[in-house]
C-alpha cells in the first residue's frame, strides 16, 4: 500500500509542478499536439462555427468535441461568443503568432544550414564539371 501512496504523491507533485509552470507557449503547444484540435483550428480559420458544425467532419460525439474546444479555449486559441441561442467559436490567432516568434531562431538556423548546403553542392558540381572536362 505504501508504494501506491508514493506513486500518488509523485503523480500529484509532477502534475502540480506542470500546472504551476504551464506558460502560454506550453499550453499552446499542448493544444496543438492533437490532430483533432488542429483540424478544428483549421476549420475556424475559415470562419466562426458552433459545436454541431465542428462535429460534422469527425466521428466524434458532442462531449468529445466540447472537451477539445475547452482545451483550445484554455490555451487562448478559441473564444466562445454568443449569438442568440447559438454559441459560435472564433479563432484567436495571437498564440499562433507567439509560436511563430518562438520558432523564428530555429527557422533562421535551418535556413543558414540549407544555404550552406546549397553552396557546398554548387562547389561540388563545379568540381565535377571540371573533372569531366579534363577527362575529355
Amino acid at each position: 500500500m505504501e508504494s501506491l501512496d508514493t506513486y500518488i504523491a509523485i503523480w500529484q507533485y509532477i502534475h502540480m509542478e506542470i500546472n504551476a509552470t504551464a506558460d502560454r507557449l506550453s499550453m499552446t503547444f499542448a493544444a496543438l499536439a492533437d490532430p483533432t484540435r488542429r483540424a478544428i483550428l483549421a476549420r475556424l480559420a475559415l470562419g466562426n462555427a458552433d459545436v454541431s458544425e465542428l462535429m460534422k467532419p469527425f466521428v466524434l460525439r458532442q462531449p468529445t468535441i466540447s472537451k477539445h474546444l475547452h482545451v483550445l479555449e484554455r490555451a487562448g486559441l478559441v473564444r466562445c461568443t454568443r449569438d442568440a441561442q447559438r454559441r459560435p467559436r472564433t479563432l484567436v490567432a495571437v498564440p499562433l503568432k507567439d509560436i511563430d516568434e518562438w520558432l523564428e531562431p530555429f527557422r533562421h538556423f535551418w535556413e543558414q544550414k540549407f544555404t550552406s548546403l546549397d553552396n557546398y553542392l554548387k562547389v561540388m558540381q563545379k568540381k565535377q564539371k571540371t573533372r569531366e572536362r579534363t577527362r575529355r
